[in-house]
């Protein structure tokens, strides 16, 4: 094969290469062709390869190559062509071509128009260099020394011209001056850069403020001055008066004189430098003192010397340095000081660990060429170095960790993982993945990790499996925050021309995706096609694959459309299973194996354990399709030291395994398995006691895998329980479609119950030695208690349970195993960290940390094992609520166990725990329900057997897949007569009792109906309890769903689950916080406003009054006894809510019974304690204002309400002076005609009159439309007695207030006045002038007046009318007489029409 030329070969190797190709004969790879010169008029089709034999011309020969275009490909992209001179062509609509000409005119009429004189008065004199010729000397190049040369032009780049001038300029000055008495004066050892200061004056004195006509002479003496004054000081003396000036100083003032001085003349530094050199070289004294500005001045040129290497001869343009292209080489300048506070940018190190703004490192440990700034690593990371590359991803990789393990949650401002979201890293990551460099994309694929997965939190999950419902967990999918900005398109549209979600979700592109949902961008890039390539084709290294199946195990936590996609897959699930679960391997050769392919991971069978809780039937595929279960079978067959495995890898896998087939057995599969390898579960239970060694070093590892040892024989019994029922079920009804009996029975598991017992006795006793073994012992204990109560709940519906055998056995267990572990002093000593531990009780613990990203959610469990919580080893709720379920399948067998128990349920700490949790309020985050769903279960457990009132406060705050909880508390305890106990104790006559005494025995229930009897409500609503129990349940059966699935999770029915994840926290809790009020709602949803703003005028559906009697019962009895229940709701939803019965029907009010409670109701809202808490400003949940509802209510009042008043209490409400003025003028301005039906009198107000009059109106608008609806005789006395004292009162206090005010508001004061004076209604008059103060009860008109006006008062109207008769009474009257007889043109008709006006 003939090889190709290379640039070393020499002529001849050329001539030898050519021969051996010519005895070759191989073909050309060139093809020679005859192409015209178009130059010279040649073309044609056919002309492009003949020969122009008519000319005779030789035609030219034209190389061409094989698969080259004939033309030049475009650049991509093209860069664009700018012209020099297209700005000045550049023409603006709106400029003026006149002033465009003008401008450009360069004529000599318009160039001596433009100049202006400029003030020389102040500008300084300078006198020219002394010299020792006459004449300047001519400039030649060859008589200019290069050294003086090169310092001139040290200052930057110059032209050959002015580098002379400048070096000719710096000979002259360093040259001896004619007056030699100066030079004597100055002395020998006076430095020549001083001379230089003085013959070119001061740099910072300008002499501006001296005011003389001689500035430069004064200004340069100043300056000789102070220079003769630093020639006598001693250098220690000025760095001292330098501290003292500079800490005197503002810091601004010490900058802009560094900013004067860093412009400074060249040659003045150079001729500094040359004096410095000069005198050093002779061993002079000149000693250089720092000033100021040495930190702020740039370093000087670099020089021959100081360059970290030696220029050779042979290199190219290296004969002359050239100081400004070499400032790279030199080395880093030191970290800057900042004496600041504020915040800075954060630098890190190549590890990820955070450097201090002042620390300098080596450049090999810190990110020094990256400034300080961590996005330049988004550039360096698209570098064409690789090393570079890899560099920034690893370095990436470390933040990230750092960052989600929360070590920069104190030192950082803001979260990490979202800033770097935000500038873009996802999609860096994904082309970093795609890299055809390994190294580059196996770097990528670890920082793709570092963003997806926290260890803490998938260690938390790991820790937690072995609890109650530990096999289910939520979905990581984001909330919902954002809205769909289609939804607002489709407003409007019809139903069919609207798009899908599937179309909507098809339209958004992948930042918009990404932004919201780190996943699914990540699943619409198309990832999981990319990892498969990898896995399969690059085969990476051992640790990039344990990166790989993290990742895509986090992907499939995501929810469960996300796992079917993993699963969906083409050809990865096979990968998976043959290289990293094979089902025969080699033992590794060393320690480390340098591969991971053909041996079976954990992280492996910990992704098929994730893609199973997803579901049943993606169970079902891995079991079937993917050969899961000859897996199991292969790595559970045999003890973990027998795999052939390292030790730690060996337990992983074995662990993975077990929990793998506790997830297909908590959907009744994989039991034929259970049958199969019954003799080695047997084998491995016997050997627990030898695998908790304390002295094993791996014995959190055999612990691990006993606990899911325990999860799977767990769920195996309740599988086994519903053999009899699914069997019962399939033979009763032949025809229909049942599912099949699981292949395991009762008979199955019912012999592993005693070796489980004797076992749980044993560990009873280990929590006698302390240490490890205690430790290990308070591990174990929960998941053995977890196993009997799930056999003894089995046991009691089979058809070989013996009653009398069992109680004796229970009692056994009771005294031998229970009692003691209760009483043990390590049981009673965790028990005293429950409220410590609690996430209910210590909310501020579960808050979300800075790193948490709403588009990536996460348990944000950050350092959980450092601060107490319900994971860590102290912590009793894996203890107590496993022993709490085995207590409840006890006691539902044998009753008379209870009181054995009560010992542990009614300790101190157990209600001190349960007091605290009344009093809580946790919030919902997916940080913290993954925390909160395992203690519900505790608290639920505990009010099951002996605590009910902790019921009303739970309900709220059960999750989502919590409903069969909620359901059964609504059924068995929360209406119940127990719950309430007040009903048959004497409560509502306590009640009525402590109302006659509050209302000093009044009690009037025509003239005041909020002062009815509440006894007689009490009475009857404790009698309704079952039925208030039934109308609450009827309105929530849109939750059957969810309860029917949540029940078969609880109760063990596992063939009917159908998956172990979780509903979505989207929604919120399963029930909402106002749930009392859901009748309310749901009736106002049916009946309510239209969408079009107008009234549904339809009849009320069968049952509504009943169900609104039911809700308003039940509310009511929680107001009187229940009030923490509510604590949840604000005052301001509760009235929103209530205002429902009003906006729901035209008449529903109305009726007798509803009536009365909503009087008691708002008798209750309104007491003198609750009041300042209605906040209106704040927004009721579900309404963008309260506004909004009280324009309903007001429109809702004019049309039905026949003056109804107690729907004039409730408009009333909102009226107070403290609540918005928007209100009031809605009432006064837009439906005034509500004024002539609002007639509730003072009497009948259960709120004081005060609160509608105090403080005084300040908005004059509405001042102006109280006086409007008055003087008109829109608002009066007998039509609206209440808002006639509201506006009677503002009215008086605007009009005889005397207090500073603006001009407008003074003239409509006084003129507002003047008209009320002149009032024909004398009744009206005197209401206004006269009125003293509101008075609610005994009193007709609602509020008292003056005999006659006081004497400020009366002062005041003379001064404002202008006569001395302005008192009111007879007085006043008379002087109104004498000013109508005298003819005055202001009527009292006249002012009422103008004000109408």
């Amino acid at each position: 094969m003939l090889r190709r030329p290379k640039p070393s070969d020499s002529e001849a190797d050329l001539i030898r290469e050519q021969e051996r190709y010519l005895v070759s004969g191989t073909p050309s790879t060139v093809k020679v062709i005859r192409r015209p010169d178009k130059r010279r008029g040649g073309g044609g089709e056919g002309g492009a390869a003949g020969v122009n034999e008519e000319n005779g011309e030789s035609p030219r020969d034209v190389v061409t190559i094989a698969d080259l275009p004939d033309e030049l490909p475009s650049l991509t992209p093209a860069p664009s062509k700018k012209s020099c001179f297209k700005a000045t062509r550049v023409r603006f609509e709106d400029q003026d071509a006149e002033e465009s000409l003008d401008k450009h005119d360069t004529h000599i009429s318009a160039v001596l128009s433009r100049i202006v004189e400029r003030d020389t008065s102040s500008a300084p004199i300078s006198l020219p260099t002394f010299t020792n010729i006459a004449f300047p000397r001519v400039l030649r190049r060859t008589e200019t020394d290069s050294k003086v040369l090169a310092a001139a032009s040290a200052g930057g780049r110059k032209s050959i011209f002015a580098r002379q001038i400048a070096a000719v300029k710096l000979t002259e000055v360093n040259a001896p001056l004619h007056s030699e008495a100066v030079s004597e004066a100055r002395g020998p050892n006076f430095p020549a850069e001083t001379t230089l200061r003085e013959a070119s004056g001061p740099k910072l004195l300008t002499g501006q403020g001296l005011g003389g006509p001689d500035t430069s002479t004064e200004t340069l003496r100043i300056h000789q001055e102070n220079q003769a004054k630093l020639q006598t000081m001693s250098p220690a003396e000025i760095l001292e008066e330098q501290k003292k000036l500079l800490a005197e100083l503002d810091p601004s003032l010490v900058d802009f004189i560094m900013a004067r001085k860093a412009p400074s003349d060249p040659a003045d530094g150079s001729s500094h430098q040359h004096g410095q050199r000069d005198s050093s070289s002779e061993g002079g004294t000149a000693q250089s003192f720092p000033s100021m500005s040495d930190e702020l001045s740039p370093p000087p040129p670099i020089t021959e010397r100081e360059l970290p290497f030696k220029p050779e001869k042979q290199w190219v343009h290296m004969g002359k340095l050239e100081p400004d292209k070499l400032e790279w080489t030199r080395d880093l300048p030191g970290p800057r000081r900042k004496g600041t506070k504020k915040a800075m940018q954060a630098r890190f190190d190549f590890t990820g660990s955070l450097i201090p703004p002042n620390q300098d490192l080596p450049t090999h440990l810190g990110l020094h060429h990256h400034g300080e700034e961590p996005e330049e690593l988004f550039h360096l990371s698209r570098s064409q170095v690789i090393a570079q590359r890899c560099l920034s991803l690893n370095t990436l990789a470390s933040i990230l960790a750092k960052a989600r393990a929360g070590e920069y949650a104190r030192v950082l401002r803001g979260s990490v993982t979202t800033t770097l979201l935000d500038a873009g890293l996802l999609f860096l990551l994904r082309f970093s993945v795609d890299d055809n460099v390994e190294g580059v994309m196996s770097a990528g694929v670890h920082a793709l990790r570092a963003l997806l997965v926290s260890d803490q939190d998938e260690e938390f999950m790991d820790c937690s499996f072995s609890w109650l419902r530990g096999l289910a967990s939520f979905p990581l999918v984001p909330c919902a925050t954002e809205e769909d900005e289609d939804e607002e398109d489709d407003q409007g549209l019809p139903e069919n021309m609207k798009l899908t979600d599937q179309e909507k979700e098809e339209r958004r592109n992948d930042h918009d995706v990404a932004r919201q949902d780190v996943v699914k961008g990540l699943l619409r890039m198309k990832l999981l096609a990319r990892l498969r390539y990898i896995v399969e084709v690059v085969r990476p290294a051992p640790r990039v694959v344990q990166d790989l199946l993290a990742v895509l195990t986090r992907i499939a936590r995501h929810s469960s459309q996300a796992a079917t996609q993993v699963l969906d897959c083409p050809r990865l699930m096979e990968v998976v299973m043959s290289e990293f679960l094979p089902t025969s391997w080699a033992a590794p050769s060393l320690p480390p194996p340098p591969s991971v392919y053909g041996l079976p991971l954990a992280a492996a069978m910990k992704l098929l354990r994730v893609l199973a809780t997803s579901g049943r039937h993606a169970c079902a595929r891995l079991l079937n399709s993917l050969g899961v279960r000859e897996r199991l079978s292969r790595l559970l067959s045999q003890e973990p030291s027998e795999l052939l495995l390292e030790p730690v890898q060996a337990l992983r896998v074995s662990t993975e395994a077990y929990r793998l087939w506790a997830v297909a057995a908590s959907y009744g599969q994989a039991c034929d398995t259970y049958i199969d390898l019954y003799s080695v579960l047997v084998q491995a239970l016997q050997s627990v006691n030898r695998a908790v060694d304390p002295s094993d070093p791996l014995l959190a590892f055999q612990l691990q895998r006993v606990l899911a040892l325990l999860s799977l024989l767990t769920q195996v019994t309740h599988t086994a329980g519903c053999h009899q029922e699914m069997r019962t079920t399939m033979l009763n009804s032949p025809g229909a479609e049942c599912p099949p009996p699981p292949p395991v029975s009762w008979g199955h598991v019912a012999g592993l119950q005693a070796s489980l017992v004797g076992q749980l006795k044993g560990l009873v006793k280990g929590l006698d030695q302390p240490g490890a073994r205690r430790a290990s012992s308070l591990t174990l204990i929960p998941a053995y208690l977890l196993y009997l109560g799930a056999y003894y709940h089995q046991l009691s519906t089979q058809d070989c349970f013996k009653p009398v055998d069992t109680l004796q056995e229970l009692e056994v267990l009771t005294s031998a195993v229970l009692q003691p572990l209760m009483s043990h002093s390590a049981v009673q000593q965790i028990i005293t960290n429950l409220k410590s531990c609690s996430a209910v009780c210590n909310p501020q613990c579960r808050e979300p940390g800075p790193e948490t990203t709403p588009s990536l959610p996460g348990l944000a469990l950050a350092g959980w094992k450092d601060c107490p919580g319900l994971a860590v080893p102290s912590s009793p709720f894996p203890l107590l609520t496993a022993l709490c379920v085995l207590l409840d399948s006890l006691t539902g067998i044998h009753k008379g166990l209870c009181r054995k128990f009560s010992g542990l349920l009614v300790s101190e700490h157990v209600i001190g725990y349960l007091g605290s949790c009344i009093q809580a309020t946790p919030t919902l985050s997916h940080a913290s329900a993954w925390v909160l769903r395992h203690e519900h279960h505790l608290l639920y457990l505990l009010l099951r057997l002996a605590h009910k009132v902790v019921a009303l406060a739970l309900l709220p705050w059960l999750l989502p897949g919590s409903e069969h909880l909620a359901h059964d508390l609504l059924s068995t305890v929360v209406f119940s007569k127990d719950f309430i106990p007040e009903g048959h104790s004497g409560g509502p006559e306590a009640f009525e009792l402590a109302e006659l005494k509050l209302h000093g025995g009044e009690q009037s229930p025509l003239g005041a109906p909020h002062l009815q009897a509440v006894g007689p409500l009490l009475r009857e609503a404790c009698v309704q309890l079952p039925s208030l129990r039934g109308c609450f349940l009827a309105h929530l059966t849109h939750l059957e769903p969810g309860v029917r699935d949540s029940r078969d999770a609880h109760l063990g029915r596992n063939p009917w689950m159908r998956s172990q994840l979780l509903p979505e926290l989207g929604a919120g809790p399963a029930l909402p916080a106002d749930w009392p009020f859901l009748p309310l709602v749901s009736l106002y949803e049916r009946m309510g406003l239209s969408d079009g703003g107008g009234l549904q005028v339809e009849e009320l559906p069968h049952g509504a009054l009943q169900a609104v009697s039911h809700c308003l019962q039940w509310l009511l009895l929680l107001e009187v006894w229940r009030e923490e229940a509510l604590k949840a709701v604000l005052p301001v939803a509760k009235l929103a809510r209530l205002s429902c019965v009003f906006l729901s029907s035209s008449d529903l009010f109305l009726e007798r019974p509803v009536q009365r409670l909503l009087w008691a109701l708002f008798s209750l809202l309104t007491r003198p304690g609750r009041l300042d808490s209605i906040d209106l400003n704040q927004p009721p949940p579900g309404l963008a204002s309260f506004q909004d509802l009280f324009t309903a209510l007001l429109s809702q009042y004019e049309a039905v309400s026949f003056g109804d008043p107690l729907f004039g209490c409730w408009v009333l409400l909102p009226l107070q002076r403290h609540y918005s003025t928007a209100m009031r003028l809605a009432v006064f301005g837009e439906h005034v005609g509500m004024l002539r039906s609002l007639g509730v009198t003072p009497g009948q107000l259960p709120i004081p009159l005060e609160r509608f009059t105090s403080p005084p109106e300040a908005s004059l608008p509405l001042l102006c439309l109280y006086f409007r609806c008055l003087v008109t005789g829109g608002l009066r006395q007998r039509w609206c007695p209440v808002l006639y004292v509201v506006a009677i009162a503002h009215l008086n206090a605007f009009i005889f207030s005397q207090g500073p005010a603006e001009q407008e508001v003074k003239a409509t004061r006084r003129s507002m006045l003047r008209k009320i004076y002149y009032l024909s209604d004398e009744v009206l008059k005197d209401h206004l002038l006269l009125f003293r103060g509101p008075r609610q009860q005994h009193c007709e008109l609602g509020f008292d007046t003056y005999e006659q006006l006081p004497p400020i008062r009366a002062k005041h109207l003379e001064s404002v009318l202008g006569t001395r008769g302005g008192g009111g009474g007879q007085e006043g009257k008379s002087t109104h007489t004498r000013q109508t007889q005298m003819g005055d043109e202001e009527t009292s008709g006249e002012a009422g029409r103008h004000d109408t006006q």
